[in-house]
């Protein structure tokens, strides 16, 4: 399920996090759904259990999951999380791609095309080629 690049420059908690997030915004991950506790993931990955600790600290700082105190962590059901900081910064980089994009060239009608494209893509969990 989760898959880390130990080479890679980003250091591990930050691949979790980022993997994670993918698998609850690809729906790969349902709402309020467990996810493994940290021991179980630690051997699972190999890695440091404070590390997944950390990973899902972030995630619940993120509002991406939340925990239940003896019982683990869950996915948050996607109407709870709102993290308008995190949306002003995706939406300036939105806008910066939309601005190259036009710049190459690219009509309208394309950029909303792979708007489109994206959003059928997610909502299965599946990417389509």
């Amino acid at each position: 399920m989760l898959e880390l690049d130990l080479r890679s420059r980003l250091p591990i908690y930050e691949q979790l996090v980022d993997k994670c997030k993918e698998l609850i915004i690809t729906k790969v991950l349902e709402a309020d759904q467990q996810l493994p506790s940290v021991r179980t993931l630690a051997k699972q990955l190999s890695i440091n259990p404070n590390t997944i600790q950390k990973a899902y600290r972030e995630l619940e700082r993120q509002g991406y999951i939340y925990s239940v105190k003896g019982r683990g962590s869950f996915v948050t059901p996607s109407v709870q999380v709102s993290n308008t900081e995190k949306i002003v910064k995706l939406k300036k980089q939105l806008m910066k791609i939309i601005s190259e994009l036009t710049y190459l060239g690219i009509k309208k009608e394309d950029v909303l095309n792979m708007i489109s494209e994206t959003q059928v893509e997610d909502k299965g969990g599946k990417k389509i080629d």
